[in-house]
Parts: structure tokens; sequence; C-alpha cells
């Protein structure tokens, strides 16, 4: 498929370590991914649901151990610690290719290597990288497939290039003591051994789209974030673009697919989806930042999503889908996981491939008692999805009016606050927080940082990557505003005091008018917030411009804690902090102190 002497050296060498009965190119062609279906459905990979219900898609069960991302077992492997800095776990290049060579060799044996030659962007375009992932499993074959573009294309557009992302993984047997996903951003590799879960394996998404691009981000002058990008559309035809960041349980995929409270969609507002996890950004010659979606599909976590939470990601579930530790109802042959409009089957198999008895159900113990694994997912094309904008093709990207940063907090942070500057506004996300909600996750209430929820996914050290944040303001002549929003604020007895979902459009369309200018704000000691009557409340049951006031509160003794705890997570992540976010938090300390 190609002549790139890059390529078929690399390859020719990966496969003498691993040890492949045969080679495999993926060519991106229907006809292969159905013969590879079809292998995965006779040796068990998948299990092929009910076509009438579900047409052409699958079911995978992952290892019983290897159910989720293993933060603990991925590494960034760069030559001296401090260019990994404090955040991300550390291993020596050298040090870490010994030992997974060790792992790798013979790995393939009795097995196909798989070729892919993937684009993260659309192929062509100035905001793409292509990468080429090595494998031993079809269900990361298939997923990648969705995922990315791949295809005889990308290895065109390549051409004779050596600028390609290598990525080795192997499945190998599952030993979770020799788990590892670990990067080498100086050498452009990833290498993901003993794992077969989507976000370990699937070498695109986090390891490339995001610990591998920030790195290459930072040095070629652009950014690979997790951002997700929504456009929403005004009567007359206008779209503005907003990139918005979240850590996980904050309702980030909600927010991408939107869709409008009655009050907008009857004067014809439309929200349309650009992307739910990354955002790959760059300057555009206007001046302004341009963001492209680099995924080509959805890798959604499947319970609580039903036509209430989230209507357009289950319609992007219905067809050309592959499903990962959901439940099977084996009365009709389709998934079916916790949250979903449909009652609990009462003939299950759960994530496991077990019998399934709803009435053992305990909320405490959801892992073991779950019909589908709280972390099962979905991945489907974006191209599935009823809102998915017409822009999502688009290789310039698009235009950004307005960054959003967000977190669950009780108490702290108000409904929605606008940056000072851009300075101000890296700051802000550079405090990002979000409260523990469960038990099983340890301590409620405890707060733990993420910033621009890239913690687990920076490839850098995180000092420099604020560093580079700053450096994107400074050359961008006309950036985007920068907010921060908090969907989660409780009252006095624990309930959410704002419906969140939809309604969450309410307070995009305020920082919408606050970036055109049209609506004023009040000044405090952390930024502006808006005039209580300034958020459109029209529709909105046991809201009123009282609840407003308590949402948009700024609570100078839990933002004066928040201080002592953003000193010591600044303290963690070392000597190369930004002096100017140091200046913002003396900032931040003397407001709330005057």
């Amino acid at each position: 498929m190609t002549n790139n002497k890059y390529v078929l050296d690399w390859i020719k060498s990966m496969a003498e370590l691993v040890q492949p009965d045969g080679i495999e190119w993926i060519d991106g062609s229907e006809e292969q991914a159905q013969k590879l279906r079809d292998i995965a459905c006779s040796t068990g990979e998948l299990f092929k649901l009910n076509e009438k219900e579900y047409p052409n898609c699958y079911l995978h069960r992952t290892a019983v151990n290897d159910v989720a991302r293993v933060e603990d077992r991925t590494f960034i492997c760069t030559r001296t610690k401090e260019d990994a800095g404090a955040i991300n776990n550390w291993m020596d290049p050298k040090e870490c290719y010994a030992k997974l060579t060790k792992l790798f060799r013979g790995s393939y044996k009795g097995r196909t290597m798989y070729v892919i030659p993937y684009s993260m962007g659309v192929v062509g375009s100035e905001f793409s990288k292509i990468g080429i992932e090595l494998t031993d499993s079809i269900y990361v074959v298939l997923n990648m497939l969705i995922m990315t573009r791949v295809g005889t294309d990308v290895l065109a557009a390549l051409g004779d290039s050596p600028d390609f992302v290598k990525g080795l993984h192997s499945k190998a047997n599952c030993d979770k003591e020799n788990r590892y996903i670990c990067h080498f951003p100086e050498d452009n590799t990833i290498w993901s051994v003993n794992s077969g879960y989507g976000g370990n394996v699937l070498l695109g998404k986090k390891c490339f789209a995001l610990r591998i691009a920030s790195y290459l981000g930072r040095k070629e002058g652009w950014m690979a974030e997790h951002m997700l990008i929504l456009g929403l559309e005004a009567p007359n035809g206008e779209t503005k673009y907003i990139a918005a960041a979240f850590p996980s349980a904050c309702g980030k995929t909600n927010l991408a697919m939107l869709i409008p409270p009655e009050v907008y969609k009857k004067a014809g507002y439309k929200v349309w989806t650009v992307g739910d996890d990354i955002a790959w950004i760059r300057v555009g010659k206007d001046g302004r930042l341009y963001a492209m979606n680099p995924e080509n599909g959805f890798f959604g976590v499947a319970p609580g999503t039903n036509s209430h939470s989230n209507y357009n990601a289950l319609m992007t579930t219905k067809k050309n889908c592959i499903f990962t530790n959901v439940g099977l109802n084996l009365d009709d042959n389709t998934v079916w996981w916790e949250g979903m409009d449909t009652p609990a089957p009462a003939n299950a198999l759960n994530w496991k491939g077990e019998k399934w008895d709803a009435s053992k159900y305990d909320k405490a113990d959801k892992v073991n008692t779950s019909c589908a694994h709280p972390n099962s997912r979905f991945t489907a094309m974006a191209t599935n999805c009823p809102c998915i904008s017409p822009e999502f093709n688009n290789p310039k990207g698009v235009p950004l009016t307005a960054i959003i940063f967000g977190g669950r907090r009780a108490k702290t942070a108000p409904l929605v606050y606008e940056s000072r500057s851009w300075q101000h506004g890296t700051f802000v996300g550079s405090i990002m927080a979000s409260e523990t909600t469960a038990a099983a996750a340890g301590a409620v209430g405890v707060v733990r940082r993420d910033p621009m929820a890239m913690r687990p996914f920076v490839g850098y050290n995180m000092g420099d990557y604020f560093a580079h944040w700053l450096e994107m303001g400074k050359k961008t002549a006309n950036p985007p505003k920068i907010f921060h929003v908090n969907w989660f604020r409780t009252d006095a007895e624990g309930h959410f005091i704002w419906p969140g979902f939809g309604d969450n459009m309410r307070v995009l369309m305020w920082i919408l008018a606050r970036c055109a200018g049209k609506v004023d704000a009040v000044e405090t000691p952390i930024g502006y917030v808006p005039k209580p009557e300034d958020i459109n409340i029209e529709g909105l049951d046991g809201v009123t411009l009282d609840t407003m006031r308590e949402l948009l509160t700024v609570d100078r003794e839990s933002w004066l804690t928040d201080v002592e705890n953003i000193k010591e997570f600044y303290q963690l992540v070392g000597d190369r902090m930004p002096r100017e976010l140091y200046d913002e938090l003396a900032t931040l300390e003397a407001n709330l102190k005057k």
C-alpha cells in the first residue's frame, strides 16, 4: 500500500519483534471491515446484535481486569524527568523500551499483525496528523475505523515523509501486572501492551490526540485540548462556536449534544456538535483561534445515556456501533445499561457475560452488581449524530468565540463567571477542580485539581503547558473570551439548584452576549458574573431571580480556603510554574481579603 521507506522499515523491525503469523494492511474498505467482523464473531471477540433493532452493531467484552484507562500504568518517557513533570508518571526511555521489548517479544505468535494507517483530522488538512497503529486485535481495528479516518488516502497524504506517529499495541495476555501505556514524545512513538480496553489501545485517541499532540502543539505553536466544540446557530443563520473543557462526570458530552430548551427552540435557535472530546486549536490568518475535532467518532460512556439525558447520543448508537461491556438482553438480542429508558430485562447477561439478576443490584457496588459496567462504552460514527455540525469536515476548523472551563463544586464556584483577560483565563483553567461525588472514589467532597481537564493527558511538564497557554494568548490578535461554569451548585439540603442539561444553553446565551458586548456584568473578586436578570429563566419551574442571585454569589470564605488548596497544587507542579499565574493567584487572594 506504500513505498514509504520509513514506514516499511519500521513495520519490518516491529514484525521481527512481535513475530506475527501474517501481516494485513487495513485499507478502509467496507468489504475488508465486514470480513474482520465475521472473523471476530466466529472467535467470540464480537457478538452480532439484533439486525433490525441495531443494524450492523456488535457487542464486545473486555477482560474483567481491563475495563478503564489505567493512569498509574501510563507513562511519559522523556529523556529528563523534569520534561515530563511532577504530574505525570515518568520512565527513562531506554529503561522503558528495554522493559516493554521483553513483553512484546513474540506476543503476536499465532496472530495477525494489522497495520492501520490513520489520520487525526480531515485527510490533508493543515490541522491533521498521521499515525500508523500496529495491533493484534480486530476489536482495535474496527474501533479505529470508526474513531479515525483510515485508508489508502492517508498513506497517499503521507507520501515519503517520516512524519507519522508510530503506535505499537499488543493485547498480549492482558496481564494487569505488566500492563503499560507508554508515550515517547521525543520519538513520536506510543507503545501499549497487555490491555484490550479502548482508552488504552485506540492509540489515536488520548495517547496521540492529547498526550503526543500536546507535545507537538507546544513545539509547533498550536494546542491539543481535552475540549468539546459546539456551534450555536441564531435564528438569522449566524453560528458562533464554543470550546469547553470539563473533568469526567461534569456533563461534557451532554453539553456537546445539547438540545435547546423550548423557549429557544421556538425562536429558531439550533445547537450543532463539532466534537465531544478533543479539540486541536490553531491561530488563523485573521488572528482568531480555530478549532477542529481530530476524531471521526464518539467513544461515549453508555450508562446514564437515555432520551432525556442525551437524546442525540442515544440516537448515535442506533446503527454501525460497537458496544463494550454493556448488558445483553437475551430475549431480543439487544443491549441494555443502567439509566436506559426501558425497564431492566428479566433475561439478561451482564458485562462479564454472566446471567444477571436485577433484584441483586446494589448502587454501592456497581461494578459487581450492574448489568453494564459503569465505564461501559459505545463507539459510533460522528456522522450518526442527529446534530452533527455541517462544519464537522471543514479542514480549516471553526472560529472560537468563547472558551469555557467547568467543574463540579457544591458551594465555591458560581453558575458562571468571566475572566478579566487571556492571562486571567489561563489562571482560571489552571485551577479547575471537581469535588468527588461517590464514596467508591474515596471521601466525598475532596477537591481534585484537573487543570483544563488535562491532568491525565498533558504529554510534558504541566508548568510548561501553562506557559504555552500564556504564549498562545500573546500570539493571538483576537483571542476568544474565557469563562468558567458550574452546573452543580447545591442548596443547604444538597439538592442541585440549577436544572442543567438543555437549560445550560441559557448560560451559553449570556456568554455569547458578553462576547458581543451586548450585556453588562458585575465585577467580583474572581471575575465578572452576570446580573441575575440577564440570564433568561423564562419557562424554568422553580427558578426565580432569588435563585439566580444564590447561584451567582461569590462565597469569599470558600474561595479563601480554595486559595490554600491552589497553592499546594502549584507547588506540586513545581518550579516551571509560570510567574504570571502566581501573580494571578496573589491578585485573587488580595481581592478576596479586601
